[in-house]
């Protein structure tokens, strides 16, 4: 283990913190840079927390899926700024990215996901935003 802390970090985010969603500003006014999107391992799991935000767990791997998500770099030192920006039940854990990564990111507490939808199913909240749009436009 390293004996100094890296001064910047990459934090993965599922939901309204992407690009061109709600509350993306609270990564860009403390300038986390976009990295890239990538996919979970196969092993979390998503909910729908009143249709304003998800909330993403890790399972045991044999009843989850590969969600989409972002990944920033952000300076460390401002990585608790964003935890107090989100709303109550999502907190900040490592999220095991494909190919190996492992980055930190946004998770929820099982507590918050208690009689929301599950929408694993959609592969993100982008996803499931389409999803919804299609069904009311319909």
């Amino acid at each position: 283990m390293s004996d100094h802390l890296p001064s910047t970090v990459e934090f993965a985010v599922n939901g309204t913190l992407m690009r061109g969603l709600e509350l993306n500003h609270h990564l860009t006014d403390i300038g986390a840079e976009f990295v890239r999107e990538a996919r979970t391992t196969p092993e979390y799991r998503m909910w729908s927390i009143g249709d304003r935000h998800p909330g993403m767990i890790r399972t045991n791997g044999s009843d989850g899926a590969a969600i989409e998500l972002e990944v920033w770099r952000l300076p460390l030192a401002l990585v608790a700024r964003v935890l107090i920006d989100e709303p109550p039940g999502l907190t900040i854990g490592k999220v095991r990215l494909e190919g190996g990564d492992v980055v930190l990111g946004v998770l929820a507490e099982p507590a918050l996901l208690e009689g929301q939808v599950e929408i694993t199913e959609h592969g993100g909240w982008r996803g499931y935003a389409s999803a919804k749009q299609r069904g009311a436009s319909t």
